[in-house]
């Protein structure tokens, strides 16, 4: 099913609540320093760069007063028209964040993982415009390896069709609408919460709506471990994307 273009004001989600135990510093990995910056000013860059017209930042509650002040200010981020606080669970931090934007007359809403530093603008388009014609759309890219389903005992039991296998990546991108009510039927029920782990499983599960698949790119890693951030340093610096001023 296609959809006409709505004139309503786009957003973006980004989301920089999360504790990043695997990371193994005592700086949360969202602010950790990627080539000379905070890891969450690479995304928000290219959103700021973008045609999103509103951004909403979701950060822990005691990491707003920095995030206004040592990313928002400092790095000149005008688009950036609210910080909301985290929650729990990522699915309440994105409730939170789509909350914030609730009468500011939003047609579609990309949700992305700020620990996503390699986002570009053509990423960001092809998200904005699958959600246009779609929907609910994902970035997510075909995967490269075969993969294995585990048992109990961790036996291999099964090794479905790699050619049917995507790998998830953000943005996520919605109507507006749609997501929020998603998101309000899940809030609804505790059940309903187990086991939810990305925006698109909440629109599959809640809604009656399809999720297309996007084609992302492979450098659009979420860096989660120490050598994820020497992965990413390399890519932005192939980009000539370091160091570089808004």
């Amino acid at each position: 099913m296609t959809m006409e273009k709505n004139a309503g004001k786009t957003a973006a989600v980004v989301l920089a609540a999360g504790r990043g135990r695997r990371m193994n510093s005592q700086v949360q990995k969202q602010y950790m320093e990627l080539g000379g910056r905070p890891l969450i000013t690479y995304a928000l860059e290219q959103f700021e760069k973008s045609r999103i017209d509103r951004i909403i930042l979701v950060a822990g509650e005691e990491e707003i007063p920095y995030c206004r002040r040592e990313i928002v200010e400092a790095y000149g981020f005008t688009k950036v028209c609210g910080i909301a606080a985290g929650g729990k669970e990522r699915y309440h931090s994105v409730r939170n964040g789509l909350a914030a934007l609730r009468g500011q007359g939003i047609s579609h809403v990309l949700i992305h993982d700020g620990a996503r530093p390699l986002l570009t603008e053509q990423i960001i388009e092809d998200a904005l415009e699958g959600a246009e014609r779609y929907e609910a759309c994902v970035i997510a890219v075909p995967v490269k390896d075969t993969i294995k389903i585990a048992d109990g005992e961790q036996f291999a039991a099964e090794t479905p069709r790699r050619d049917l296998l995507w790998q998830i990546q953000t943005p996520q991108a919605f109507s507006y609408p749609l997501i929020s009510r998603a998101y309000e039927k899940l809030m609804s029920r505790e059940e309903y919460q187990r086991g939810v782990t990305d925006d698109a499983m909440v629109v599959e599960a809640m809604t009656d709506r399809k999720v297309k698949l996007i084609m992302g790119d492979y450098r659009n890693i979420k860096v989660t471990t120490p050598e994820d951030m020497i992965l990413a340093e390399a890519f932005l610096k192939a980009e000539n994307r370091l160091w570089k001023n808004i």
